[in-house]
């Protein structure tokens, strides 16, 4: 049997909600949201949708739940531009839903951004061990970069590391094929603003957040130890610490089981670097 707790039912929230649920991967559902006619509905909803499992809305039992998702939150908007303006509006929200998760010993996913720093926050702030906090981005990010591969007709399996945000690290070394630096510069380019058209056409990227957070809480529930990119907190891989940042991990019941160490190239350790520096400013001000 499996719980699953949801922070945040909005519109990726309540899709994970759904997924999760209609897809069997859960038999009880925990979900909460600060709009309580919206939370009423969404509830609703997934009732008529004639789903056998019991539903609560009360936050603080979601201590009980063996995966909790923290996807409560505000998105980009005009007010709201930079990873310091993300980190402004939605620290207070990520500091308001730690509180029913002191010591939680499940599984935490976090999602809102910026995830890598509100990541690392939740550990620092509520004591679950480390291992078990896991910053979903790494699989979108690989499967935006999987549509740029296929687009250049360039084979292998896409790999995304670093942040979610301008400081990802698509990783060219594994690929069967040399990739020029002119290439890997003008993919990197198409996979910062990947997100930007589907924002402008329908508001928000939806379906492929949900469907691969759907699959992460599906590797956890069952324990499956696949190998995924995701934001792990660091303490000494790659050369970093005291931070949260996207590196190839195993995980399963027990959350982060091995976080494998690649060899990068020359171009990809310096943006790695680069992606370690930004995060690792970000989460000072969260230890400040």
């Amino acid at each position: 049997m499996t719980c699953l707790s949801v922070l945040g039912a909005g519109k990726i929230g309540g899709e994970v909600a759904y997924l999760a649920s209609v897809l069997g991967i859960i038999d009880k559902l925990i979900i909460y949201d600060v709009n309580k006619p919206f939370l009423r509905a969404q509830v609703l909803d997934l009732m008529h949708a004639g789903l056998d499992i019991e539903i609560s809305t009360d936050p603080w039992t979601a201590k009980e739940s063996d995966i909790c998702v923290f996807a409560a939150g505000f998105p980009r908007d005009p007010s709201v531009k930079t990873r310091a303006d993300l980190l402004r509006v939605n620290l207070p929200v990520a500091e308001m839903c730690s509180r029913p998760l002191h010591d939680y010993d499940g599984v935490l996913i976090t999602v809102t951004n910026p995830m890598d720093v509100n990541n690392y926050f939740f550990a620092e702030e509520t004591g679950i061990d480390p291992r078990r906090c896991i910053g979903f981005g790494g699989q979108l990010d690989s499967a935006r970069y999987s549509v740029a591969l296929k687009n250049r007709e360039i084979p292998g399996q896409a790999w995304v590391i670093g942040d979610h945000g301008e400081h990802q690290v698509p990783v060219f070394s594994t690929l069967p094929v040399a990739v020029p630096e002119t290439t890997r510069e003008e993919v990197l380019a198409e996979l910062r603003v990947a997100s930007m058209e589907v924002i402008q056409g329908k508001g928000g990227t939806v379906f492929g957040p949900a469907r691969h957070i759907t699959n992460l809480i599906r590797m956890i529930s069952s324990d499956s130890r696949s190998l995924v990119t995701c934001s792990c907190i660091l303490s000494g891989e790659y050369g970093i610490e005291d931070c949260s940042l996207g590196v190839p991990a195993r995980v399963g019941r027990n959350g982060v089981y091995k976080i494998e160490e690649w060899k990068l190239d020359n171009w990809e350790q310096a943006h790695f670097q680069a992606a370690a520096e930004t995060t690792r400013e970000f989460c000072r001000r969260v230890d400040d």
